[in-house]
């Protein structure tokens, strides 16, 4: 798979003690068209997920590599897919997920289509919450993106208050993932966040597919958005949500029109919905150090961007997750729960 014409798309797999989840997300992929590669990355995992995804390589050795590594952390792997993928275009799957046959056939027609032209910095798909024990959630964008053509922020509409552009959401060109710099910390869950942020801010040509193309898996013991796991890893959320803070543009590259107004206003809804989550977890935690460290926290946003602040904290969730006393706590419990609903992680 080194040599020959680069793949239109690499489906970048990060995969760590996946094993009894490995097929599902590959098995579609073996059946997609010949210009498609895969690259598991094996982040140092103690199961059969290194030996499995050797099997599926040797089965398909046209198609599938499997990079091992120490391990690293979500995003060491997907940096590591990063740097080995060849194709143009690069999905992220992680290994738990799944993308949809028909929904991916839809979207190399459209990637081939647009090509000739010269291709676009992202292509958007809609995605499905696939919740255990609930009825599916399909996330969908047809009221932010125009659909079928090429266009630019300037053609963008508002999200909408649960309309949030995951990682599950996006394809970006490779060579802006490589321009954009992207660099994700070791052992820390929650870097999809990054993913996101980071490399949007440099796309500026963009084709928004209304395919339901990436299944959610929701709902497995242990997962990072598990509510307990969650209030568990606020320290990795915190710095998540801080280097995202950092990396959002400075008001004055979007007044000298660096950066494009609806762009920019993409960026901070995404950004406020995971400090409305990160305030809300510390806040469900409720101990006096989660409670210092909320305070802490607001600070930090408070001292990074002014505005953002006032406008995050004018808001329902900002609001309701900052209540003193008992009955504050039991509101505080309630916009936990909508947060968690609003971004996505239930």
């Amino acid at each position: 798979m080194t040599s020959g014409p680069a793949p239109l798309l690499s489906v970048v797999v990060p995969a760590y003690n996946t094993a009894q989840y490995l097929r599902r997300a590959l098995d579609p992929l073996t059946r997609a068209r010949a210009d498609v590669e895969v690259v598991v990355v094996d982040d140092g995992s103690t199961d059969a997920t290194g030996p499995l995804a050797d099997i599926y390589a040797a089965r398909h050795p046209d198609r599938i590599r499997v990079v091992h590594q120490d391990n690293g952390g979500h995003g060491a792997a997907i940096e590591a897919g990063i740097a080995h993928a060849r194709g143009r275009y690069l999905k992220v799957l992680d290994a738990d997920d799944w993308l949809d046959d028909s929904a991916l056939a839809a979207v190399l027609d459209t990637l081939t289509a647009l090509e000739p032209a010269g291709g676009v910095d992202a292509l958007f798909t809609d995605f499905v919450h696939d919740r255990v024990g609930k009825n599916n959630r399909t996330s969908r964008f047809d009221s932010v993106f125009p659909a079928m053509r090429v266009f630019g922020w300037e053609h963008t509409e508002r999200f909408g208050k649960r309309q949030y552009l995951m990682m599950h959401a996006i394809i970006y060109r490779t060579s802006l993932l490589r321009a954009a710099g992207l660099s994700l910390p070791r052992h820390t869950f929650y870097v999809d966040n990054l993913y996101v942020v980071r490399p949007l801010a440099h796309v500026r040509t963009m084709y928004y597919l209304p395919v339901s193309l990436y299944h959610y898996f929701i709902g497995r013991p242990g997962q990072s958005v598990d509510m307990d796991v969650m209030v568990a890893r606020v320290d990795q959320q915190l710095l998540v949500n801080k280097l995202a803070l950092h990396g959002l543009p400075s008001p004055e590259r979007v007044a000298a029109g660096e950066v494009p107004v609806q762009l920019y206003a993409a960026l901070l809804h995404y950004i406020e919905g995971l400090c409305a989550i990160t305030s809300a977890t510390l806040a469900r935690g409720g101990t006096a150090a989660h409670l210092a460290q909320r305070d802490e926290f607001w600070g930090h946003v408070k001292r990074e961007n002014p505005w953002v602040y006032t406008r995050m904290r004018r808001s329902f969730i900002g609001t309701s997750s900052n209540l003193p006393g008992q009955a504050g706590r039991r509101v505080t419990s309630l916009a936990y729960q909508v947060a968690r609903r609003v971004v996505g992680f239930s």
